[in-house]
């Protein structure tokens, strides 16, 4: 139907008039489906004609299918087209004909010669880790491992935490008598063991007959295996079985279906307990033989980093070689060797060590030392196809960068003041690709450097870029990118460089047809050493002369994270209120303060053993900023962020009181031992190895600082930060009788809310704050 003029510029008048109106509360805390789902996931299609991404529903929970080609509009799959459908992270056969991935738990592989499809399982148990080796196909299900010759799938493996049959049972003097008294009970005996023995002979002398059961005894529990891809030997991680694993929580969730007062199993503590050891075992499974690989031959294994930290704490030196665990196994394709990555349970030491089967022991190529923790990304590792190299991240150099190691050669393949990510291989080995951020801290491009050794080039030119993939010949880049008011998109780019081809946009025309403050991308200087901070900047385009503006700062979230980027935020509904603010005449600043993502080792690490203290340095030099170069007004700021921005809230007011006029602490944590273990062990050891980082980063210590206007917003039924936190805050500020806070609970919120209701009623509760505190 052809549109009249007079309608159709109705329609444009109504749409511009759209754009101009500011942005509501009750429009940026609405459920996000009013903006469009964003891409959540993406993978080529098995030509690499097309890709396919999950996006979704309207209105619903379910997740529909669509299928994208460059120069064609996105099409939703039918249901019934799923069944036809690849899946993200293949795995590819080594001479590039086949195809595998699992879909639905179960185990498919594609002819990428002919596209023909074939269904190798069926069933109820998820299949995972697919591998290809010159024998075929191996994958995980159930903790068995499973392999198909192209023929036949079989059962490969099955590690069991049980003895095994025959094994002489403890020794028992009245059973021993019996044994030597009465004959008829020993030829039993005896009989029945040769029986067992035989049968056990014939089903590994059987080429039709699964292997037998690898038996790793009772006393521990399987935390993990890899079958290496010719399907002869089999590496499984254990750890003793019972070991004390801490006293874990119970969670009361008050408004139920049920209605009835209901529990829920809650985590540890951090400290209550430390993670199991390990052990590493090697079987070969032709003969059933089980060694143990010992961690003896790593390098650094019996120094105690904390030994000084012991000592003060009054406790008795490390006993013998620290305690690990398995992080990562990976085996070479042809099945000649397996790369492993251990862990100190201390986090102090990272190992990469390679297996040589025939051995039987660990040989060491690289250990990672951090006085402080090794971080928990940049750990990637894997074996090129030439089934010779070795490469892997590390931030030695003090920035995650690329390492390719051949026999006793080692090749740094990247280097500079940026970090190496998300690394993937070119189909013949010759290309690495990953995300860089050489341009700035925040701004991610898809890089390539070849194996070799050379120069690094930029192939895309998104500024954004969140994730990417190879086409199945290795020509092409399927990327997610996204912008400041642009949630996640598909683009194609060759796999040389070059211009992008968009392939979607999945906002609606309403949030299109908004006008969004741009945030301006700033960098604080630092008066405390730290150089510059990075940092965004939402404010009028103009600045009126001569007046004064109220100050809001705003403080990300931790747990590794990076805000200030071209990127589509986590915090896209934030970004709206700081619209919001900006257009009722308030400064915004949104800061990558010490410890977060993008800056490079000693960026994070700056908080080890004092959370809180660098950050809110950094926040003081930015209020100084909005001040000098802004026209902000130091008498009238606020602050405002969840979780460890709740936590830096209240450093902020109890350490620094008079500085912010209000702050608003949302799900915060207010006590460090109340947290979990493996990320706050990270920063700050344990409570009883090092109780003073504990009273000096814990917020509750220092609740007497209070001065200024405090609110607390949690949800009740947070299974990350507790609400007892903030029961236990508030308990302080009553007993330090403290005025001008208040706590808002959220029944059935978790740490991340998903009701726009309780999105609407938090940010209500913070702009009155702003409104009554910093407004004239």
């Amino acid at each position: 139907m052809r549109l009249s003029p007079f309608v159709l510029a109705l329609l444009l008048a109504t749409s511009a008039a759209r754009a101009a109106d500011p942005v509501t509360l009750a429009q940026a805390m609405a459920d996000p489906d009013w903006i469009g789902a964003p891409v959540e996931q993406a993978w080529w299609r098995w030509d690499g004609k097309a890709a396919y991404f999950l996006q979704k529903r309207a209105g619903s929970n379910v997740r529909d299918a669509w299928e994208v080609a460059a120069g064609s509009a996105p099409r939703k799959l039918e249901d019934a087209a799923r069944a036809g459908m690849d899946a993200a992270s293949p795995a590819y056969a080594p001479r590039g004909e086949h195809a595998a991935f699992v879909r639905d738990g179960d185990v498919f592989v594609r002819d990428l010669r002919s596209g023909a499809l074939q269904q190798l399982t069926r069933g109820n148990v998820a299949a995972s880790r697919l591998q290809w080796g010159s024998a075929g196909l191996v994958w995980q299900a159930g903790g068995s491992w499973y392999r198909w010759d192209g023929q036949l799938v079989a059962q490969a493996a099955q590690p069991r935490a049980e003895d095994a049959p025959g094994t002489p049972p403890e020794a028992d003097a009245l059973r021993e008598q019996q044994l030597r008294l009465i004959d008829t009970l020993r030829r039993d005996r005896e009989m029945r063991e040769a029986a067992r023995a035989q049968a056990e002979a014939w089903q590994r002398q059987d080429p039709t007959r699964a292997p037998a059961p690898v038996y790793l005894g009772k006393d521990v529990q399987i935390a993990d295996s890899a079958l290496s891809p010719d399907g002869r030997w089999l590496l499984v991680v254990t750890s003793a079985k019972g070991a004390d694993g801490g006293r874990a929580g119970k969670m009361p969730m008050y408004v139920t279906e049920s209605g009835y007062e209901e529990f829920e199993d809650a985590r540890t503590r951090v400290g209550r307990n430390p993670p199991v050891p390990q052990r590493l075992w090697l079987a070969e499974l032709a003969t059933g033989k089980l060694r143990e690989l010992t961690f003896d031959p790593l390098p650094g294994l019996r120094d105690d980093p904390l030994a000084d930290l012991r000592k003060a704490a009054g406790k008795p030196p490390l006993d013998g070689p620290r305690p690990l665990q398995v992080a990562e196994i990976r085996w070479r394709g042809d099945g000649g060797s397996a790369a492993v990555m251990l862990r100190a349970i201390d986090n102090k030491d990272r190992w990469i060590a390679t297996v040589d089967p025939a051995a039987g022991r660990l040989q060491p190529h690289h250990r990672l030392h951090d006085p402080a923790w090794i971080n928990w990304s940049f750990n990637d590792f894997g074996w090129l196809p030439d089934e010779r190299t070795l490469w892997y991240l590390s931030e030695e150099s003090g920035y995650s960068h690329l390492y390719a190691l051949d026999g006793a050669r080692r090749r740094q393949l990247t280097d500079g003041r940026w970090e190496t990510s998300q690394v993937a291989v070119s189909p013949d080995g010759a290309t690495f690709y990953f995300l860089c951020n050489r341009a700035a801290p925040g701004d991610y491009e898809v890089c390539a450097v070849p194996a070799h050794g050379g120069a690094v080039r930029e192939l895309t030119a998104l500024d954004g870029v969140e994730d990417f993939s190879l086409s199945p010949r290795g020509d092409a880049l399927l990327v997610c990118y996204s912008g400041a008011y642009l949630p996640p998109q598909l683009a194609q780019v060759a796999a040389t460089g070059g211009e992008a081809r968009i392939l979607t946009d999945t906002r609606t025309p309403e949030y299109k047809a908004r006008h969004w403050i741009q945030p301006q991308i700033v960098q604080v200087p630092s008066s405390h050493g730290a150089g510059v901070v990075w940092g965004k900047f939402y404010g009028p385009e103009r600045l009126e002369p001569g007046r004064k503006y109220p100050v809001v700062m705003f403080v990300h979230g931790a747990g590794y994270l990076q805000n200030v980027s071209a990127r589509y935020p986590s915090y896209f509904r934030e970004q709206m209120f700081h619209n919001l603010l900006v257009q009722e005449g308030y400064l915004v600043l949104d800061l990558d303060y010490r410890a977060s993502e993008g800056y490079g080792r000693d960026w994070r690490t700056a908080i080890y053993r004092w959370m809180g203290k660098p950050e809110l340095e950094d926040y003081l030099d930015g209020l100084d900023w909005l001040v000098a170069n802004q026209q902000g007004d130091r008498d009238r700021a606020g602050i405002y962020g969840g979780s460890y921005g709740g936590f830096m809230t209240y450093m902020a007011l109890f350490k620094a009181p008079g500085v912010f006029k209000a702050g608003a602490a949302l799900r915060p944590v207010a006590d460090w031992s109340q947290y979990n273990h493996e990320y706050t062990s990270n920063i700050l050891n344990t409570p009883e190895l090092d109780p003073e980082a504990y009273k000096r980063s814990s917020p509750i210590e220092f609740a007497a600082g209070l001065k200024d206007h405090l609110l607390i917003a949690h949800g009740m039924i947070d299974d990350n930060v507790f609400f007892r936190d903030s029961a236990m805050l508030a308990q302080k500020l009553i007993e330090l009788r403290k005025d001008n806070w208040t706590l808002a609970p959220y029944p059935l919120e978790r740490h991340g809310f998903v009701h726009p209701d309780s999105w609407y009623d938090e940010y209500r509760r913070i702009h009155a704050l702003f409104e009554a505190t910093l407004k004239p």
